[in-house]
């Protein structure tokens, strides 16, 4: 499938790891104790995987489980007026190799939650899909004024 085989709004696997990249934070989903778990994360791109830190507990052991793992971030961009959203879907493991986990330090992999955070978990993405789409024009009076749309269309 080239680039004009793909339906409009579905984004090819670079434009998902460009997104990818372009983010900092995403939503980890594991399977904890046999029920949906969501995490935020911050992470890297590290050798076309997601990399985080965690401390132990209930994050480090969804990883550590061996089941599939979900990965999501998504977003709004004013100037376009489109929304997208990215999802990785795979495995997730322990990193314990020192050099793999400099790697990930060496592309500036640092928690934003305090605490120590020494495990590091990598997922990689068996399946990578995005959509883009243009959202539709707020209505501006009875639209929540948190609401990111509002700013291109005041």
């Amino acid at each position: 499938m080239d680039t004009s085989d793909i339906p409009d709004g579905i984004l090819t696997i670079d434009q998902c790891w460009e997104l990818l990249n372009d983010a900092a934070v995403g939503r980890l989903a594991l399977i904890v104790d046999n029920h949906p778990e969501i995490f935020p994360v911050n992470y890297v791109l590290e050798r076309r995987s997601i990399v985080f830190r965690t401390d132990g507990g209930i994050k480090l052991w969804g990883a550590m489980t061996a089941k599939p793992a979900a990965f999501e971030i998504d977003g709004y961009d004013p100037h376009t007026e489109e929304a997208w959203s990215v999802v990785a879907r795979g495995d997730t493991e322990v990193i314990h190799d020192v050099e793999e986990k400099a790697a990930a330090d060496a592309l500036n992999l640092e928690p934003w939650h305090p605490g120590r955070k020494d495990h590091y978990v990598r997922l990689s993405p068996r399946a990578l899909n995005g959509r883009r789409f243009k959202v539709n024009k707020p209505d501006v009076w009875n639209t929540r004024v948190s609401d990111a749309r509002r700013s291109t269309f005041e």
